[in-house]
């Protein structure tokens, strides 16, 4: 059975390990980016990512909310799973159909916004 690929994109490189050894804990391939450039260089060399988990408060040239924005218009079938301090699911820009978690949150909050994007339940 291939594991869904799953991009983790968070600036903060101990809560980057923990959300991604959670997500291999619970079955996914990880792919793991420090800012929305890195995440952009590795969805353009891949084909097989599912999910991107990004936290929205990188610096960079874009933060989390504008990479979800982007990938939605560059790549559609990626699911998103967008992470924050501060609501921004009613901001004008959130993307449709993506899943928000608000910060803190637990580990199985995680695997459950990861199935619930996979299945198409949000």
């Amino acid at each position: 059975m291939i594991k869904p690929v799953v991009l983790v994109v968070e600036d903060e490189a101990i809560i980057r390990m923990n959300i991604i050894q959670v997500a291999e804990d619970s079955g996914y391939d990880v792919l793991e980016a420090a800012d929305a450039d890195e995440a952009i260089l590795i969805l353009q060399s891949r084909n097989d990512i599912r999910v991107v988990f990004t936290d929205v408060g990188m610096p960079g040239s874009m933060d989390g909310l504008r990479l979800a924005r982007f990938i939605k218009d560059r790549w559609p079938p990626i699911q998103l799973v967008v992470s924050s301090g501060r609501d921004v699911s009613n901001y004008p820009d959130f993307p449709e159909n993506s899943r928000f978690i608000g910060k803190p949150y637990q580990n199985r909050q995680i695997t459950a916004a990861f199935r619930e994007v996979l299945s198409g339940r949000y």
